[in-house]
């Protein structure tokens, strides 16, 4: 079992979710939470909160690895340095944990959850709906992010059996992402060590 704490980082808003991913890569949700500072907050309180919001939850759900959005460039340059801000106060906190951060672009999160990397928002938040087994979509979207970005790392963190092993069985209990996800990978595997 592996629990991932995924984190869509934002100033205004901070969306956390916490997944355990089993070997065959059924994920089953443990936590989500959006951590919101308000925009009259001076900026060191801002990062204050969010750095102990996040320390708090490191603490309690103890995962065994963090996954954070890759921050990209975009014309609000406000925008960007809000998040990568507190995308260091994550990577803070985890360091400070002995914990792994692995940074993830959003077309890594799509094509993990749905197959597509061009995917929108709803049809991510659908998923995740999906693959967590919820009766409702996580709201609002940074929550589904997180969660997103926790179900990728686990996939993509060797949690599956390896092919030709006893837990190879079980890929047809495996839902058409996943399935295309490990397509891909195995087709990237290939192409490397072709190249």
């Amino acid at each position: 079992m592996l629990r991932v704490l995924g984190v869509d980082p934002g100033l205004t808003r901070c969306g956390v979710g916490i997944v355990d991913i089993e070997p065959t890569r059924r994920a089953t949700l443990v936590a989500v939470t959006v951590i919101e500072t308000p925009a009259g907050l001076a900026l060191e309180r801002r990062l204050l909160a969010i750095g102990d919001a996040i320390a708090s939850l490191l603490d309690e759900h103890r995962p065994d690895a963090v996954a954070l959005e890759r921050v990209f460039a975009q014309h609000n340059v406000s925008t960007v340095m809000g998040t990568a801000q507190a995308s260091g106060v994550v990577l803070h906190a985890a360091a400070a944990r002995g914990l792994t951060v692995t940074l993830h672009t959003p077309t890594e999160v799509k094509a993990a959850v749905t197959g597509h990397g061009g995917a929108d928002k709803k049809q991510v938040t659908a998923m995740v709906q999906r693959i967590l087994r919820l009766d409702a979509p996580p709201k609002p979207a940074d929550a589904a992010d997180a969660l997103a970005l926790a179900i990728c790392h686990g996939w993509r963190g060797g949690s599956a059996p390896a092919p030709g092993s006893a837990g190879e069985a079980v890929a047809g209990a495996l839902t058409p992402a996943q399935q295309a996800w490990r397509a891909a990978e195995k087709a990237t595997r290939a192409r490397r060590l072709d190249g």
